[in-house]
């Protein structure tokens, strides 16, 4: 039989009002990641009553029923890149140079909330870039794009326990090269921008990365890797993460649109990525 833990974070946890826990746990735990993180053990089957959820994110404390696992016990964590890893969404960034922004920010959300067919969405969005030139890519990569809070914490934990980390989007291959390039990831998959003459020609070129690519290259490379399901997790925000949600161990939705966060396992509502790391023991 497993063995589960109800694991509540927030960074300010000791000032919390916790008493909503009382009629579970008389005597709770002591905090562990800096006083930020409590573990309870709790039945595979466990589930707070709604009052509870609420009181608790009343206090944008995250909170979740998980099999009581060290991070080390995972071989891969796969991510989605815009809105996860990094706080932009590069497509309505790039969009800013042509003054259509608010136009491809749109069909981006859209996209997002799962309304629209991710594949015709992004060739639209990609059709209303044409004409720009390439050094408007390296201005978003340079001057807009940050990192998400916790990343690289997170990314050097996974270096820590030897945890392979992928970074597979819908975005651009631009984005995700020069990551995989300065942060030191493992693999990298992304969608490629065709040029003409320095500029973008509105369409793209090889194999297009959507949701089913991106559940297909989580299977790949846990098998690559010689990795059970189990052994595998997935974090993303946006509709077309959820097959590769579904298709991990364990599927975190980070900040996530309503029908993404339904599908994860996990939800990271308030806290930065470094929660990705402490859902799972010190």
């Amino acid at each position: 039989m497993s063995v589960h833990v109800l694991v509540l974070q927030h960074p300010q946890l000791p000032g919390c009002n916790l008493g909503c826990l009382k009629p579970w746990f008389a005597q709770l735990p002591a905090l562990v990641f800096d006083n930020t993180v409590l573990r309870m053990p709790v039945a595979a089957n466990f589930a707070l009553p709604e009052a509870v959820q609420a009181a608790l994110q009343a206090q944008a404390i995250d909170w979740a029923v998980l099999p009581d696992k060290a991070f080390g016990d995972f071989g891969l964590l796969v991510s989605d890149m815009d809105s996860t890893l990094i706080t932009i969404e590069c497509v309505d960034e790039i969009a800013a140079g042509v003054g259509l922004k608010e136009q491809v920010a749109a069909i981006t959300e859209r996209s997002m909330r799962g309304e629209l067919d991710f594949a015709q969405s992004l060739r639209q969005r990609v059709a209303l870039l044409q004409g720009l030139p390439e050094s408007e890519l390296a201005r978003v990569y340079d001057e807009v794009l940050q990192l998400s809070p916790g990343a690289e914490y997170l990314l050097a934990e996974c270096r820590r326990h030897g945890v392979k980390f992928m970074l597979v989007s819908g975005g651009f291959t631009y984005f995700t090269e020069r990551l995989r390039h300065d942060l030191g990831l493992n693999y990298a998959y992304a969608n490629t921008l065709l040029m003409n003459n320095g500029h973008l020609s509105g369409t793209l070129g090889g194999r297009l990365i959507d949701a089913q690519a991106k559940a297909d290259l989580l299977a790949e490379y846990a098998d690559k890797l010689g990795l059970s399901r189990a052994q595998t997790l997935a974090m993303g925000d946006g509709a077309n993460d959820i097959p590769m949600l579904a298709a991990a161990g364990i599927g975190i939705a980070y900040h996530a649109k309503p029908k993404t966060e339904a599908a994860a396992d996990v939800s990271v509502r308030f806290g930065g990525l470094d929660a990705v790391r402490k859902w799972f023991r010190p």
